[in-house]
């Protein structure tokens, strides 16, 4: 079975809202590892492989398609883009980089003017303001801008694209989450080739950089019994960054499993159990109130659904230069088929147990 090409699902632009041409890419790999793929008006996009025993729990496995970037806000009579953030864009690494916008005509490149350090007051050097950057088209005029397909609403990436890199790693914009949408194909092979007794919808959702609005809607139609949530987590084992704080995660060193908040303690341990006989490696997080992944929105839906996130050790969170080891995507891969492959029809979730009565 062929796998999902990763450098070019990353290549390819899904600024949150503006996904169609990524969940493509992902739905044409998902249709040959599943027994249908499906998607609503918005671009979520899900493939099902459907289990041996329908009394087993449906389980949904989610990630999120889109990526940040930034969006035109007004275009001056010069014809240089003022911009704004779409997502947790970090304005303070934007100055001059390239940028690719998405025009009405087709991809424009421009970048994000930086004014020499010569010409700068260097006593008043600090990070810009987003109402202080501005994007160089190339445009001499409004109108000109006009003529090349951009106007305010216009959305922009950086034009950045992932590369191998040493120790088995790899380096990229997108990485948050488009390596969530890999480790879903990697999933639905495994178990499309050798079919587990519960079913398996495996979710990619737009939109969970503005709000988990994807994964909200999805899973209110998908209806699942139990969900794991794939998303990046902050690798800590850079200098500067003290664990007191933040806690200790380290990259390659396994998969990183959340407790608290969304994720459901039966989950949780039936992962702890499933790793411990598989020899995988977990690494823990403590979330103190909201996860800031889908998995917020998913185990409130409806009438509750027992969530838990894995999460994958990332390095420079919401830069250019996102690092993640495809080591630990791989153990997510592994441990979350063998977690899938432990379910029956017996599974249940309730932390109360059947059969209580007052």
């Amino acid at each position: 079975m062929t796998t999902l090409d990763l450098l070019a699902l990353l290549a390819t632009p899904s600024p949150s809202g503006w996904e169609r041409e990524g969940q493509l890419i992902w739905m044409s790999h998902a249709a040959k590892v599943s027994d249908r793929v499906e998607h609503d008006d918005y671009g979520n996009a899900w493939a099902v492989v459907d289990g041996t025993q329908p009394e087993a729990p449906r389980v949904m496995l989610g990630a999120h398609a889109d990526e940040i970037g930034f969006i035109v806000r007004y275009v001056d009579e010069k014809g240089f883009l003022s911009i704004g953030p779409i997502g947790g864009s970090d304005r303070t690494l934007s100055p001059a980089r390239r940028v690719v916008l998405f025009g009405s005509k087709g991809p424009v490149t421009g970048v994000i003017g930086n004014t020499a350090i010569h010409l700068r007051e260097r006593d008043k050097d600090k990070p810009p303001e987003w109402k202080e950057l501005f994007v160089d088209i190339g445009a001499s005029t409004a109108a000109g801008a006009a003529e090349r397909g951009i106007r305010v609403g216009t959305p922009a990436i950086f034009e950045e694209s992932a590369v191998a890199f040493e120790g088995n790693r790899i380096m990229g914009r997108a990485l948050d989450n488009r390596i969530g949408g890999y480790v879903l194909a990697l999933i639905l092979a495994a178990i499309h080739a050798d079919r587990p007794i519960a079913t398996t919808v495996a979710l990619n959702a737009v939109q969970e950089e503005l709000g988990s609005h994807g994964a909200l809607m999805a899973t209110h139609r998908i209806r699942p019994n139990a969900a794991i949530i794939f998303d990046v987590t902050h690798a800590t084992d850079t200098p500067g960054i003290d664990p007191k704080q933040h806690g200790f995660i380290g990259l390659g060193k396994g998969p990183v499993l959340s407790h608290g908040a969304a994720n459901h303690p039966l989950i949780v341990q039936r992962l702890l159990d499933v790793a411990a006989r598989e020899s995988i490696a977990v690494q823990h997080e403590g979330i103190s109130r909201t996860t800031s992944t889908d998995a917020d929105v998913v185990f409130t839906s409806r009438d509750g659904i027992p969530t838990a996130l894995i999460s994958i050790p990332l390095r420079y969170m919401h830069s250019p230069v996102e690092i993640v080891s495809l080591d630990d995507v791989q153990a997510v891969a592994q441990l979350t088929t063998a977690f899938i492959r432990s379910l029956d029809e017996r599974s249940r979730f309730g932390v109360l147990g059947d059969g209580f009565f007052l």
